[in-house]
């Protein structure tokens, strides 16, 4: 076939098969989802995707930012922007070329910035929580062992979240052997493949002790090196008597059912794993006032993520404003 020969719908899914082999399967179906609406978007201007690519100009991203006001500020802006990597992909396969430079003059000119969206989170309830998990869940009375065992796992699950400010995968992928007992720190690979460190209060250390020193046995049996066994393993039957790396979804499902336990059901929901890492950020800019260290600790790539927070921490300008508003 030749390259003037390609229709548009064709190009589109060699772009999606090219984008499913090197991103993840979430990655590949939000491009998928955003290439539908660019086809739609055709569809209504009278272009079928069975045309042939060299119909397409630069002028169609002009018409499909206009199409896109109908979506949010932030789906804009990701549609827009896989759109023009689908025309930078038609360009290096030499399908065909489009005048890149103005490409991207048009995204610049013609999409909405997304707006800055306060971090929301509960923070009394959380704190509620974190009590609990510290002072409750530890001596819970149990009928098994095991019992006892996911209680302290879970208290310190939750009381790391807090105090370190990890994502819910960072802290499941966890190993024994990447925290250092002596120093409370830990080197992880995060966000973005960038390797960083992670310390830990003397409260998270403490519970993750408690933890693992219950499951000691667990360890001892299974033979292989403490180093490589995860610090939050499964404890339920499907697992058996191997020590597996706790999921992300057990991660999701402890925060809920120890937010019930501690809340109600009313509550359920209104706390995710991130609403810890939010707390995280806030009480940094809390005690220390300074934008930078909060950004470090919080490993955010640019400080503008890291001032949402700043809006949240001002306890003066609350004062003030619950003195003018409400006494």
């Amino acid at each position: 076939m030749k390259k003037d020969d390609y229709t548009i719908e064709r190009t589109i899914e060699m772009f999606l098969e090219n984008i499913g082999l090197s991103r993840s399967a979430n990655t590949e179906k939000t491009y998928r989802n955003a290439m539908n609406a660019f086809l739609q978007m055709l569809a209504e201007k009278g272009i079928s995707r069975d045309q042939q690519i060299s119909d397409l100009s630069e002028k169609i991203f002009s018409d499909y930012a206009k199409y896109l006001k109908a979506y949010s500020p932030s789906t804009e802006s990701l549609y827009i922007n896989v759109a023009k990597n689908y025309f930078e992909f038609l360009a290096a396969e030499e399908i065909k070329n489009f005048n890149l430079f103005q490409t991207k003059l048009l995204i610049k000119n013609r999409t909405r910035k997304p707006g800055i969206r306060l971090p929301q989170f509960p923070q009394n309830d959380i704190e509620k929580v974190i009590d609990y998990a510290m002072n409750s869940l530890p001596i819970l009375p149990v009928m098994e062992e095991t019992e006892r065992l996911i209680n302290l796992r879970d208290a310190a699950f939750l009381v790391t979240l807090a105090d370190t400010g990890l994502r819910i995968h960072e802290a499941c992928n966890l190993r024994r052997g990447t925290i250092d007992w002596f120093s409370n720190k830990a080197i992880i690979i995060g966000k973005g493949n960038k390797e960083a460190i992670i310390r830990f209060s003397d409260r998270s250390i403490s519970a993750l002790k408690a933890y693992l020193n219950e499951r000691a046995v667990i360890d001892g049996s299974t033979g292989a090196a403490l180093a490589s066994l995860p610090v939050f393993a499964r404890h339920d039957k499907a697992a058996g008597k191997k020590v597996l790396p706790m999921t992300t979804k057990t991660g999701r499902e402890i925060v809920s059912s120890r937010v019930e336990e501690c809340l109600g059901k009313t509550a359920v929901g209104t706390i995710t794993p991130h609403s810890f890492r939010h707390y995280f950020v806030t009480n940094v800019l809390k005690k220390t006032g300074n934008m930078k260290i909060a950004q470090e600790f919080a490993r955010h790539s640019s400080i503008t993520v890291t001032q949402r927070y700043t809006h949240l921490s001002n306890e003066d300008l609350d004062k003030k404003y619950d003195k003018i508003f409400n006494e």
